[in-house]
């Protein structure tokens, strides 16, 4: 169980979103339909397609991510180390695969060099405060 904590979620997005482009003879266009469609209160008409439902995960799971960096211990370098490699995934799929050369495809890429990004950011904080210098040391 401990393993799955240092599972890169957002791995989960790529993975399924390269699903439904690939197995779809349609390609990325298969994302372009419409889920659910309905009308706001304000008279707009709100449509959510399969690219906003994959925007939506992603930043769900953007959101986990942030938070499993700020656990301290060994284990942080496994995850910015996967984080990083479902990144490098991200980049490539956007530059060799036609169906992932989207707007929606670049910022789910983003999201994941912002999970990256954040990861390294929040440890070095936690580091530096962890190892704080007596403020007596520096003649203050």
């Amino acid at each position: 169980m401990r393993h799955l904590a240092n599972f890169p979620l957002l791995l989960l997005v790529l993975l399924a979103y390269l699903a439904v482009t690939l197995v779809s003879p349609e390609g990325s266009a298969v994302l372009h339909k419409t889920l659910l469609a309905f009308q706001l209160f304000s008279g707009a008409q709100f449509t959510l397609d399969g690219n906003g439902v994959f925007l939506i995960l992603g930043l769900v799971l953007l959101f986990f991510e942030v938070v499993k960096s700020t656990r301290l211990g060994s284990s942080t370098v496994v995850d910015h180390l996967l984080s990083t490699f479902v990144f490098v995934g991200f980049l490539v799929a956007f530059i060799v695969i036609p169906a992932a050369g989207t707007q929606e495809f670049l910022a789910l890429t983003l999201m994941s060099l912002i999970d990256v990004l954040s990861g390294f950011t929040v440890t070095i904080a936690t580091a530096r405060r962890d190892f704080a210098v007596d403020p007596s040391l520096h003649g203050g």
